[in-house]
């Protein structure tokens, strides 16, 4: 059902970051709706990796990614602010301190300011051109994500690629996982060095195969039930791996849709920020996040909170105009009960 909502805040995008713009707006007593194109908060955390830890969140030596989500949500929760999931955002209209959103579910949202904490857009998995592939996608032969690490228990597994998400997911599947392959191109991975030692030492101890320098070049199977995966070399060898499951990690193809054609400046696909303020272009419309560069920017989930912070205390005059804003912490002033 498509739902009018008037706001101070129209925040595009329920990752981390935008979550986390909840809270910062909220103890400055602005009001917020959340809008994701997903049908769950959480983003990428939640959509592709809620089981994967993540190591550098303040005070969480280590901490999955799906319970980073619901803490999050569970500090938001004193603002109550409404959520539009499995809705993009079409069109965006007006000024600064009246703007008016559409979107592809009929919905009118107007609001003050907007923060499109949008990750790098939609997001897809980038799929290798094998024959055969969609019987295997919808059988789970082929997948992309890994979103519980029991569902592998006991299956042989084979990954394709040399990135972070390969090498992280051969380790984490390593003893539940009755085999595991990793099918790269050449011998170097492109991982964090430790994780890249880390699975050289798990292959010499015979706990997962590399198989390298091969590409992936074939999947075997009948009725869409995977029985095997090929994998080739540059001069031609051949070789069939035993496979129940694999894992394309070949990075995401990322698509900012619509917010491409709102007339913001862009940069590779970015939208560049004015640092103290992750304003865009556009007055009124800021961007944090992945989604926001600016020079010295790191791709950090903390540094998309330490900007939905910043993006908060630039909008206060926009939503309380002509009141100053006297900073406090949050230890003196508390959260709303």
């Amino acid at each position: 059902m498509a739902e009018v909502i008037d706001t101070d805040i129209a925040i595009i995008g329920a990752g981390p970051a935008g979550l986390f713009a909840v809270f910062e707006c909220g103890m400055l007593k602005m009001r917020c709706v959340l809008i994701d194109a997903l049908d769950a908060v959480g983003g990428q955390c939640t959509a592709l990796y809620p089981e994967k830890p993540i190591y550098d969140i303040p005070a969480h030596p280590a901490i999955e990614a799906g319970d980073l989500v619901s803490r999050l949500e569970a500090q938001i929760e004193p603002f109550a602010a409404p959520r539009l999931l499995g809705r993009r955002v079409t069109g965006l209209s007006g000024q600064a301190g009246a703007f008016t959103l559409d979107t592809d579910r009929g919905d009118r949202i107007t609001a003050r300011a907007v923060i499109i904490a949008a990750g790098a857009g939609a997001f897809g998995p980038n799929r290798p051109p094998l024959d055969g592939l969609t019987q295997y996608e919808a059988t789970g032969g082929v997948q992309y994500y890994v979103r519980r690490r029991e569902d592998f228990r006991g299956k042989r597994v084979v990954i394709a690629g040399g990135g972070d998400s390969a090498v992280d997911w051969a380790l984490a599947l390593k003893g539940i996982a009755a085999s595991i392959a990793v099918i790269h191109r050449r011998p170097k991975f492109r991982a964090a060095p430790e994780m890249a030692a880390r699975l050289d030492a798990a292959a010499v101890a015979g706990e997962i195969e590399l198989v390298i320098p091969y590409q992936l070049q074939g999947l075997v199977g009948e009725a869409g039930i995977l029985t095997g995966v090929q994998a080739a070399t540059l001069q031609g060898e051949v070789r069939l791996l035993p496979a129940d499951v694999l894992l394309p990690f070949f990075g995401l193809s990322m698509d900012l849709g619509p917010i491409a054609d709102w007339g913001l400046a862009l940069e590779m696909h970015h939208l560049p920020v004015t640092p103290a303020t992750c304003e865009t272009s556009l007055a009124g419309v800021f961007a944090i996040g992945d989604v926001a560069t600016y020079p010295g920017k790191l791709k950090l989930i903390l540094q998309g909170f330490s900007e939905a912070a910043m993006a908060a205390h630039a909008i206060h005059p926009l939503v309380h105009e002509g009141v100053a804003l006297h900073f406090e912490y949050s230890t003196s002033k508390g959260v709303p009960a």
